[in-house]
């Protein structure tokens, strides 16, 4: 098999065929249900399933949720706007601060900030962090914590583990209130929850167990970002959609995903993901996208590591076998 930028092009009108096909099956046949509803965030996955779905079932058998909280980009809700006016579907906005916080999610979050930065205060920004040098050398996952007082400059420390357990624990708790109201209207409407997660997400393990990744059906859950960002375009997703960088929509602070979680761009992770699976020799992909094989194998490594110390997340809970 030869190598190059373009072997994750896929056929677009045959592949979105393929998912309609299968959502339908999925939606009205296994599931009994009568549509779909979609958590839509103003970015490009889950506009992608919104345009799916609203393929699959009509416009009017699919339902779009806008979930912000105090911590949500505008641009999130404006552009989920955008998108059902461009496929033609209903939304509603459900803001999840109340709720976040009746839960405890920004006391929690904030106690174990503040005990990184003793003068963290509401009203600061925060973003948790990975190194973006994997090209570079070979590292470790340590996190790291960023803060920006009002008017102020950023300043970034390691984030110590038991601080960031802590914070993570009380940031999904976002992904967790968004998928119980989710749940909410699906079983309001007799439809199906439609999951939004990409396959680097669901296979590195960026995703919220029984929070965004506790859907019915996960049409896109086997495709590349981007994959999903050739569906857009074929689709017709709005431009401000597909322009827009990816960020968690999770923090105080804005980041994106990449810096987050991947660490390295999208086109180039991708790439040596697929040649990973496909058994591309390290030095073919070095060539292709102008790199080193020792780059590629710390690629690899990185991937697999991540693949490996996620398994758990996508395990379906143990039964115990009375039997045995």
């Amino acid at each position: 098999m030869s190598f190059s930028t373009d072997s994750l092009n896929i056929d677009c009108e045959k592949v979105a065929a393929q998912l309609i096909k299968a959502l339908q099956d999925q939606v009205y046949v296994r599931m009994k249900r009568g549509g779909a509803v979609v958590g839509t965030s103003g970015g490009i996955d889950s506009a992608v399933v919104a345009g799916l779905c609203s393929k699959a079932f009509g416009p009017d058998k699919m339902f779009g949720v806008l979930l912000p909280d105090k911590d949500s980009s505008p641009d999130s809700a404006e552009l989920g706007k955008e998108l059902a006016d461009t496929f033609g579907y209903k939304i509603t906005k459900e803001d999840m601060t109340e709720g976040l916080k009746g839960a405890g999610c920004y006391i929690r979050r904030d106690e174990a900030i503040a005990r990184v930065f003793p003068d963290y205060k509401p009203g600061w920004k925060a973003k948790i962090v990975l190194p973006t040098n994997i090209l570079e050398q070979n590292r470790f996952n340590v996190f790291r914590l960023t803060v920006t007082p009002p008017g102020g400059e950023p300043v970034t420390k390691r984030l110590p583990l038991k601080e960031y357990l802590q914070i993570v624990a009380a940031s999904n708790m976002k992904q967790r209130i968004r998928m119980l109201t989710l749940y909410y209207h699906a079983e309001k409407l007799n439809y199906a929850v439609a999951g939004t997660g990409n396959k680097n997400e669901h296979e590195q393990g960026f995703f919220v167990k029984y929070g965004d990744g506790g859907a019915d059906c996960k049409p896109i859950a086997h495709l590349f970002k981007t994959q999903v960002f050739q569906l857009a375009e074929y689709l017709g997703v709005p431009k401000s959609i597909r322009d827009r960088t990816p960020t968690t929509d999770t923090y105080p602070d804005e980041q994106t995903q990449e810096e987050f979680f991947f660490g390295l761009k999208f086109k180039i992770m991708d790439s040596i993901w697929y040649a990973l699976e496909n058994n591309i020799p390290a030095d073919e992909v070095a060539r292709a996208l102008d790199l080193t094989a020792e780059q590629v194998e710390r690629v690899w490594n990185d991937l697999e590591q991540k693949k490996r110390t996620t398994e758990y997340l996508r395990m379906e809970p143990l039964e115990i076998d009375s039997g045995k």
